[in-house]
């Protein structure tokens, strides 16, 4: 996808809102309106536009409610500097990449502070921190390179990992919130206010999971506390 029109599409703030309830779980119409505090139409009409971007896709279930749920990875990057401006966007690559051909990922990079206050005329610096300097700027042009590299191939691992996590968690895999909770437990947070301002979620909606993974016993409570079993 054009990196301007999807840059387009996410400068609602609705249109982000809608994805951000979406990547916790696939929502219906009604449902995606409450949660915007805007009428259905209004939603229908962001659906759309996500739809035609092949952000968002749809399907109905038994009871012919339509479910819509994000449909592809995508990865947005904007580059804004006073010597460059620069969009792109691209699928992540494949979480198979072999990083560790890349060149510059491995290096300590340090910055030379005495370089940034330097208002010498470039007259009176030497030929060789003129070629010192354009050395370094391809090097990390080149780090730049790799580096988005491999945030794309992390980008595509954690997929891939969160995928095989819900369906351990989930029997109907339609509750991807869960794995992200457990995620949070993992990183250090404790109680459901904890995990719900760490992944933007509602209390009552953490704690209910919370508690249907208690009933299975991938988690547990000690006064208020929650971990992860064993």
């Amino acid at each position: 996808m054009d990196s301007a029109v999807l840059l387009d599409i996410l400068g609602n703030e609705n249109r982000r809102r809608i994805l951000r309830l979406l990547s916790h779980k696939p929502c219906y119409v009604t449902e995606i309106s409450e949660y915007l505090g805007v009428s259905p139409k209004a939603v229908i009409d962001h659906l759309r536009k996500l739809e035609e971007a092949g952000l968002v896709e749809s399907r109905t279930d038994s009871q012919r409610r339509k479910y819509f749920n994000i449909s592809r990875n995508l990865r947005l990057e904007v580059d804004v500097s006073p010597y460059e401006f620069d969009m792109k966007s691209a699928y992540p690559a494949s979480p198979n990449l072999d990083v560790s051909t890349c060149q510059y990922l491995s290096l300590n990079v340090q910055y030379d502070s005495a370089q940034a206050g330097d208002t010498e005329a470039v007259s009176d610096v030497e030929a060789g921190e003129i070629a010192s300097l354009a050395e370094e700027l391809n090097c990390l042009e080149g780090l730049k390179s790799e580096l988005s590299l491999a945030q794309r191939w992390v980008h595509g691992r954690i997929t891939d990992v969160l995928d095989q996590l819900s369906e351990e968690v989930d029997e109907n895999g339609q509750n991807p919130i869960r794995a992200e909770i457990l995620a949070t437990l993992v990183a250090g947070a404790e109680t459901v206010r904890e995990v719900g301002r760490e992944i933007d979620a509602p209390e009552h909606v953490v704690e209910g999971h919370l508690t249907s993974m208690a009933e299975r016993g991938i988690v547990e409570q000690n006064d208020g506390h929650w971990t992860l079993s064993g």
